[in-house]
């Protein structure tokens, strides 16, 4: 249980080192709010960057997949169903996650160009790819409802579980809860985002300390009773 802690934690570190590329770096570097030219101008002139960040959220989303596998093998004993209800809800984003992808290298070769794109003028596919990156950048809020809606249940478990402090329990249900709020506001008042973003990071570090007290420590496993009665 303990390897397999730590591997858990290494792979979840992992993630949440490659993640803020894909969602944060990448998109300050090529996207522009309401320019469309602009935007597609810094895509074909960073191609390299758009297409890392494409790799990336692969290697990101496979390494993701494998952590909840090992969570789920480690808390399982706890309540198997609780952990089955955890692995469903994340893997719902899965699906959401490629097709993200698979938008993505659509847009690239949409901005890339071709002889079947020539019946639009180049205004025209400024703004269908400008489309195609907002329609992925919308995907991100309905991926975010589920990346909070999983941590309930890991909370629970975590809490649960004797082995992992409760502290971390209490954290990621507040994780979970501040993605899902996150995800309405970005939704219903995109122009509260930003704030609200900024007050729920402090939550939203739930992950990335459950990831290191695995990989540091693994877990508490409690030492066998001796009997001393013989």
């Amino acid at each position: 249980m303990k390897r397999t802690a730590r591997l858990a934690g290494l792979l979840y570190v992992l993630v949440a080192l490659l993640t803020p590329f894909v969602l944060f770096y990448v998109p300050s570097q090529l996207y522009v709010p309401g320019d469309a030219s602009a935007t597609v101008g810094r895509i074909s002139a960073n191609q390299d960057l758009f297409v890392a960040a494409i790799v990336v959220g692969l290697v990101s989303e496979l390494l993701f997949v494998s952590v909840i596998l090992l969570l789920y093998r480690l808390l399982k004993a706890v309540d198997e169903p609780l952990a089955l209800v955890m692995v469903v809800l994340i893997m719902l984003q899965v699906p959401l996650a490629i097709l993200g992808l698979g938008n993505e290298v659509a847009t690239l070769q949409f901005i890339r160009g071709g002889e079947f794109l020539n019946v639009f003028d180049e205004p025209q596919r400024n703004a269908l790819a400008m489309l195609m990156i907002n329609v992925d950048r919308q995907g991100v809020l309905i991926s975010q409802v589920f990346w909070g809606l999983w941590l309930l249940p890991l909370g629970v478990l975590a809490f649960r579980s004797q082995f992992i402090p409760r502290l971390f329990g209490v954290w990621l249900v507040l994780n979970g809860l501040a993605y899902v709020a996150l995800s309405a506001i970005g939704l219903a008042m995109p122009e509260y985002q930003a704030s609200a973003f900024n007050i729920a990071v402090p939550l939203m570090f739930g992950e990335l300390a459950l990831a290191m007290w695995l990989l540091i420590v693994g877990i508490r496993v409690k030492a066998p009773s001796v009997d001393r009665s013989a």
